[in-house]
């Protein structure tokens, strides 16, 4: 983890540095707050900021998203001042330290917020040969494509095949490429100079800059906008980028992992990915498969959360009931590994026996885990009762449709269904965010009322935003 620290060295800043760098942070210093905004802006990159609460805290933070910089902000001081405390939360501060510093204190916050320490867990069969496979590669310089569903762990994968690989001691860049406006990720990914368009105040290293001699996660690659896309395609074949607004290319030495929840191969038959892309990017793919199809894992990576989760919130790590147990074998996990996790930070927190017992297994609405299959069970059994019904009730009402009229259709219910988010329609539909913000526009233009974002109700006019 990279830790830069704000603030003068007095005796007890420095205590706490070498705290850090003991549990394997690497630590940067600088003594102002325009200067670690500069520092990050020329790409010296940071996981966490360390920064006296003497300084202005807010200002730091407002400079950092001027330039779109997002880096977590942790607060620290002498003799614990309780308002100063309370001010640097205000101004955006996650955490605050008291010095002198605790070395437990300084460990759990570094991992709260950090959060580096994912090592991959399993005993599956089916994952197991996959990270296998990726100990096989790891080694080599050729681009990976992990691909398989939200929340089975393709960034952990990632995180893996960095450490295992003769990079590990350079810096891991991760780019999330879904997140961010295409009219910005170039700029994220490339870097620009001073004055390319307004705004850009001074010279900005970006991520292919930043990971030189490392590696740059580009997860779901799948959104990138297809001029991107070209962009992309000759910084992996040249290793040279162009910054925006830069007058001569930029050598950059770094390694590409990739990740998609989408189906490329199909992005590129609709034409939304580039083929050439496609090919560059996956030398080697890793599939990860659900946690559906790896039961073997439920077990472990259960018992795995509750020690991380008691150590980070200083609680007992409770063995789990055999109850418990049965009830998370039987889940479904829609959520894949990111669902179990949550599922055991709570169950962390609820448990009160000697036991994590079954009662302490929450949906996030406070339902228990189990109901959530049982109610399952019930409803496939009576969907099953009404499934002739519906089938032929939908195909008559499609009966005298076009493909056109009934793939509108269908994209405005889907829409409607998830009240505007445009994310989970897209999901639920298999198509990429582009795709259908480009059909809703049609829809638009044509007069069509397109249910708002977020709100399942029609309006007049479309935002595509």
């Amino acid at each position: 983890m990279r830790l830069l620290v704000v603030g003068r060295l007095s005796g007890q800043l420095a205590a706490a540095v070498k705290m850090a760098m003991a549990h394997g942070a690497k630590v940067g210093h600088v003594e102002r707050c325009d200067q670690a905004t500069d520092s990050l802006r020329r790409g010296q990159g940071a996981d966490l900021l360390m920064v006296d609460y003497h300084l202005d805290i807010a200002a730091l933070i407002a400079a950092n998203e001027a330039e779109r910089i997002h880096v977590p902000v942790v607060a620290c001081g002498v003799d614990a001042d309780a308002d100063l405390a309370a001010n640097a939360i205000r101004a955006g501060a996650k955490e605050f330290i008291p010095l002198p510093p605790e070395a437990d204190l300084i460990a759990a916050v570094l991992a709260a917020v950090a959060d580096d320490d994912r090592p991959m867990v399993s005993a599956d069969p089916n994952m197991v040969a996959v990270i296998k496979l990726a100990d096989q590669v790891a080694k080599s310089e050729a681009s990976i494509l992990i691909t398989g569903e939200s929340g089975v762990g393709k960034e952990v994968m990632a995180r893996h095949l960095h450490a295992q690989s003769r990079r590990a001691d350079k810096p891991f860049i991760s780019v999330n490429c879904a997140a961010i406006p295409d009219n910005l990720l170039e700029s994220e990914l490339f870097g620009h100079e001073k004055g390319a368009f307004t705004g850009a105040v001074a010279r900005r290293i970006g991520k292919f800059e930043e990971a030189d001699g490392g590696t740059l996660l580009l997860d779901e690659i799948s959104e990138m906008d297809a001029r991107l896309q070209a962009k992309l395609l000759r910084a992996i074949q040249e290793r040279v980028i162009d910054r925006v607004g830069g007058a001569k290319p930029v050598s950059v030495n770094i390694r590409i992992i990739a990740t998609s929840n989408r189906d490329l191969a199909r992005a590129v038959s609709e034409g939304t990915f580039r083929e050439d892309l496609l090919y560059r990017l996956n030398v080697v793919n890793l599939r990860l498969p659900s946690l559906r199809e790896r039961p073997g894992d439920v077990a472990v990576l259960a018992d795995h959360f509750v020690k991380k989760y008691a150590v980070a919130n200083g609680v007992p790590a409770r063995p789990l009931s055999e109850a418990a147990r049965r009830a998370l074998l039987g889940h479904r996990w829609p959520g894949n590994v990111r669902e179990l996790e949550n599922a055991m930070h709570r169950a962390v927190l609820l448990a009160t026996g000697p036991e994590i017992g079954e009662d302490a297994l929450r949906m996030p609405d406070g339902q228990p885990l189990g109901a959530a299959g049982t109610a399952a069970a019930a409803s496939d059994a009576g969907v099953a009762g009404h499934a002739a019904q519906a089938a032929d009730a939908v195909t008559r009402a499609y009966v005298g449709q076009t493909v056109a009229e009934m793939e509108k259709t269908l994209i405005l219910d889907t829409l409607s269904h998830c009240l505007g988010n445009r994310t989970h329609a897209a999901n639920i539909l298999g198509i990429s965010i582009r795709t259908l913000r480009n059909k809703l526009n049609e829809y638009a233009d044509a007069g069509e009322a397109i249910p708002a974002p977020q709100s399942g109700v029609a309006g007049s006019a479309y935002n595509a935003a």
